[in-house]
């Protein structure tokens, strides 16, 4: 969902697409967060527009004002969840302008929901897509000053310390180590980090418990949302999250039947997800041309082309795998890279001179 002018009065809102367990509804999520009634969402998921330095089609909020614009949202956020309700937010990390350092705008949003709005962060999460180009590209490919910025932050936060919730929805496979031990055998000891690992570690539980970072690329090319984009002629939301995201929390934290909202739907990925996990669902969205391509999740003439294979799941390297006891390929900036630009240029004029 775009938010292109803070001050700009609100659009009426209308029902655009319905189904038997949802439906998506045009206009500013403000005005129908109002209208649905105190403690009666059991989910929000969502991804608002992030507080980017450069703006983007979809619409983005400076920074400065980023809190102030999303305060509203907090509170109703936290007026229709159910008192076992959860709202998980997944939200980008922004650079300051023309420095290489971060800003601090999600970290503050966190804060706000919990120190002000009253929310409790249960867990935080980190959306790792190992698919991200190396960006911001002034800072890791031209001065080499820093690492590729490929991590969301994903903040998982509750009305009460005690939400509903069950990790045994989303258990991943074991890893090849894990099924090595089960299979050998292992000496029950106390590790040389404290920890006691007991007998009861090699019970085969059939799967593992997941951690905290979700390891997803986002790699969608030939999705049923993408061939009708393609085959209506309409432009595809530009800044998709992958269905998992969305899947994990919905699997996790509610039941069949339980009311699931994203208030900044954009194309609608979260609806889709709710649809194929019977829970009920309803969205909204500001803009008209990213709903037009949203009805396209739900056409049944396109059928789904299935999910990651098991087998195909992302591991991160250890951060050593290339590091040589004896090399080290290039100098340090003394000045951390700041003169960089000038000093490309100016060898470049002794080149040619």
């Amino acid at each position: 969902m775009s938010h292109k002018d803070l001050n700009a009065q609100l659009t009426p809102v209308t029902e655009y697409f319905t189904t038997t367990l949802g439906k998506i509804f045009l206009g500013d999520s403000i005005q129908v967060l109002k209208q649905l009634d105190s403690h009666s969402v059991d989910l929000i998921v969502t991804s608002p527009p992030y507080a980017l330095l450069r703006k983007k089609d979809y619409g983005n909020a400076d920074e400065q004002d980023y809190l102030d614009w999303f305060r509203p949202f907090a509170k109703e956020f936290q007026r229709v969840l159910k008192t076992s309700g959860s709202l998980v937010i997944d939200i980008g990390g922004s650079w300051l302008p023309g420095t290489p350092t971060r800003s601090l705008y999600h970290f503050k949003l966190a804060i706000m929901l919990v120190e002000e709005v009253g929310f409790h962060l249960a867990q935080e999460f980190f959306w790792w897509n190992p698919s991200k180009l190396p960006s911001p590209a002034e800072w890791v490919n031209i001065r080499r000053i820093r690492v590729k910025d490929a991590v969301n932050t994903v903040w998982w936060l509750s009305k009460t310390p005690w939400p509903k919730a069950n990790n045994r929805r989303v258990l991943q496979p074991y890893s090849s180590a894990m099924i090595t031990l089960f299979q050998n055998g292992y000496q029950a000891k106390r590790r040389p980090s404290g920890h006691d690992i007991s007998r009861n570690f090699k019970t085969d539980n059939g799967a593992a418990i997941p951690p905290n970072l979700l390891a997803l690329p986002n790699t969608d090319s030939n999705s049923k949302y993408l061939r009708y984009c393609g085959d209506e002629g309409i432009t595809p939301h530009p800044a998709r999250f992958p269905a998992e995201i969305p899947e994990f929390f919905i699997r996790m934290l509610t039941d069949k039947g339980d009311l699931v909202l994203d208030p900044f739907a954009g194309s609608c990925v979260t609806a889709e997800v709710c649809e194929t996990l019977e829970r009920e669902w309803m969205c909204s969205e500001l803009e008209e041309l990213y709903l037009r391509g949203a009805i396209g999740r739900f056409d049944s003439d396109r059928p789904y082309n299935g999910k990651t294979n098991a087998r195909n799941w992302y591991r991160i390297s250890r951060p050593g795998v290339l590091w040589s006891a004896t090399e080290e390929p290039s100098k340090l900036e003394q000045d951390g890279g700041r003169g960089y630009r000038q000093r490309r240029a100016s060898a470049k004029q002794k080149e040619s001179a």
